[in-house]
């Protein structure tokens, strides 16, 4: 039985990323699940039955911890000689690709599930893309979570390798039974409710959503924004005029971390998702899957999912004046909405069911490692 190594830099990802895909794959090979330490590890181990075996990772960049942890990473390589590791997020495929090329494993894939630098400049731009052209020269094969991140790795030269999407893309699929809107009762709404699912920072645009939806509430006070999202201000700082406006309420609803969002899908009529830069998001796929259509950005991944006019409508990024707009379209063409409604959850059944997606990384599982 072939041993496969699943690698992410923080537990949390495994148990998101992973659930139900590593106890699958057990039933052919041998996995063990490897990150950080963790509560969450632990979880992953005894949900999905495989060993687990924690390294410690530091998320960002920090020269002395990564040099220990690709040591670390190297010595549980040569101890255990996997015959392929597959790791996702930045870390953990710089440190796995790092310790397996060393180690001499003869798999070594990564999955790109995001790019950070497109939207960082100067010195740390520079640092991030040699970051990931080491991995991607240590990998032997690459995947990209979707179309567009392919093309900024393909564009920005940081691999010539051959990189191959998966399916439609998303790593992990969306359970239709879990997200099914005939579920929940979705109450007496009274108003238009957009609904945002997200860290509180200003990458995902919330400066620009709060303005655009002052705008709108101005005209419709009987619209209503739910902000679904821890806040991370020591990561990625709002304008203190945003926080000030969401902690003043009048039609804004900050609800914090849920470990359920499927409740809040329920309560909405649309998803406005206006981030500066994403990977595959979830939550897109995730508000689809709940008929609901949604405004995103003009950024990989979003551009995927929605198809403008038909599941939804995609704006530039940063762009407060178009968000406005498209908000204000949703509010007054119900007509309009309730068409994009009706497509959404087909369209998401059709390209991004569960089973469809892990069946495609199972069926690549064989191929590469058939080879070897």
């Amino acid at each position: 039985m072939k041993k496969i190594f699943r690698v992410s830099t923080v537990p949390q990802s495994l148990n998101t990323f992973c659930r139900g895909i590593l106890k699958e794959l057990s039933r052919e090979y041998e996995v063990v699940a490897i990150s950080s330490p963790g509560e969450a590890l632990d979880e992953v181990g005894a949900r999905e039955g495989v060993r687990t075996i924690a390294v410690p990772m530091a998320r960002h960049i920090s020269l002395v911890s990564d040099l220990r942890s690709l040591w670390r990473m190297w010595r549980v390589m040569r101890r255990e000689r996997p015959d392929m590791i597959h790791s996702m997020t930045p870390k953990a495929g710089l440190i796995s690709m790092m310790a397996g090329w060393l180690a001499g494993v003869p798999v070594r894939v990564h999955t790109f599930t995001g790019l950070v630098w497109p939207t960082a400049t100067g010195f740390k731009r520079r640092v991030l893309m040699a970051t990931d052209w080491i991995t991607c020269a240590c990998a032997t094969h690459i995947i990209p979570e979707g179309e567009g991140v392919k093309s900024d790795l393909l564009n920005h030269h940081i691999t010539t390798k051959p990189i191959k999407v998966l399916g439609h893309g998303n790593v992990r699929g969306i359970d239709l039974e879990r997200y099914n809107p005939d579920d929940f009762n979705s109450g007496q709404r009274g108003g238009f409710t957009f609904v945002f699912v997200g860290r509180i920072v200003r990458d995902k645009g919330i400066n620009e959503l709060v303005k655009a939806f002052d705008r709108l509430h101005a005209e419709h006070n009987d619209t209503r924004l739910i902000l679904v999202g821890p806040r991370e201000d020591h990561l990625d700082p709002v304008l203190p005029e945003t926080l000030k406006r969401i902690d003043m309420g009048d039609g804004i609803e900050a609800v914090g971390r849920q470990s359920d969002v499927r409740p809040f899908y329920a309560q909405a009529d649309a998803l406005v998702f206006p981030s500066y830069r994403e990977g595959f998001p979830n939550v897109v796929i995730e508000a689809g899957a709940f008929g609901l259509p949604s405004i995103v950005t003009d950024i990989n991944g979003s551009r995927e999912i929605i198809i403008n006019g038909q599941n939804g409508v995609i704006i530039p990024p940063r762009d407060d004046e178009a968000l406005y707009q498209a908000m204000k379209r949703f509010v007054e063409n119900p007509d309009e909405v309730k068409a994009m409604a009706a497509n959404a959850r087909p369209l998401i059944a059709s390209r991004y069911e569960q089973g469809y997606v892990c069946q495609c990384l199972y069926d690549f599982y064989h191929e590469i490692l058939n080879k070897n």
